[in-house]
């Protein structure tokens, strides 16, 4: 893909955020901030999808009213024509290429949401790990500028593909210090039953935590064969032979 020097610059500073080791919350914020200027767009939502509520939570946005957005969450994104669409592709998406101009603009979502704000062009890419929706991007542009094409899609994806990374390895680093102080209580109870090791149950928070092989050898900097041979002791030592069946042993 041909960039601009400009297209460019900010590709690069992209990634050196993606690499600095951000909450969640501070790389969306960060790398959504970035994004509005390599795309021209004005405008940046994103969520991460609760599985247990079903609901979008954990907002960040820019240049969008807190107000309009608390509506959003209260009440338009049960009635959204769009973002189910849109979340269940794994890849950037134009909202053009799911919806018509003339349907959207007749839709309540469009004329008392969106528009409120001055959203009129929009772009989403969903992050997606081991089959579940880590977090979004929303971008969009003021009906002064032009709609987003296939290449802005493609610059996107590219960015996603790290975006996700980072963002789960954010996850991983977060859980790891604070969050998930229930699953780092039953993995240390587990592992006094068991008998494992510092690694052993490094590696076992990771996997409740839904990480996928690549990252937990990325987030604990160990190569693939090594978590793999971990994961193969951990269900030894309980022995499953599964994910599930791992992660019922060691929170029963």
């Amino acid at each position: 893909m041909n960039l601009s020097h400009k297209e460019a610059d900010l590709v690069f500073e992209i990634m050196r955020e993606l690499a600095s080791g951000h909450t969640s919350a501070e790389l969306r914020l960060r790398v959504g901030s970035l994004l509005l200027r390599l795309f021209d767009a004005q405008y940046l939502a994103s969520y991460v999808w609760d599985y247990d509520s079903r609901t979008f939570g954990q907002r960040i946005a820019i240049n969008m009213d807190d107000a309009n957005l608390a509506n959003y969450e209260r009440y338009f994104q049960f009635r959204d024509p769009i973002t189910p669409t849109l979340q269940r592709r794994k890849w950037a998406t134009c909202v053009s290429e799911i919806i018509s101009r003339r349907r959207l603009e007749r839709a309540e979502f469009f004329n008392d949401f969106l528009a409120r704000d001055g959203l009129h062009y929009g772009i989403n890419f969903y992050a997606y790990s081991g089959g579940r929706n880590i977090g979004d991007l929303r971008i969009w542009r003021s009906r002064r500028k032009e709609d987003f094409d296939r290449r802005d899609a493609e610059i996107l994806d590219a960015v996603g593909a790290a975006f996700t990374q980072s963002l789960l390895n954010a996850r991983l680093r977060e859980a790891a210090r604070s969050a998930d102080l229930d699953v780092l209580a039953r993995v240390e109870r587990a592992g006094r039953r068991v008998g494992l090791t510092r690694r052993q149950k490094e590696v076992a928070v990771a996997v409740l935590l839904g990480g996928s092989d690549r990252a937990i050898a990325d987030d604990l900097c160990i190569s693939l064969p090594t978590v793999r041979s971990h994961i193969r002791a951990l269900y030894q030592k309980f022995g499953v032979s599964s994910r599930m069946q791992f992660s019922r042993a060691v929170t029963s």
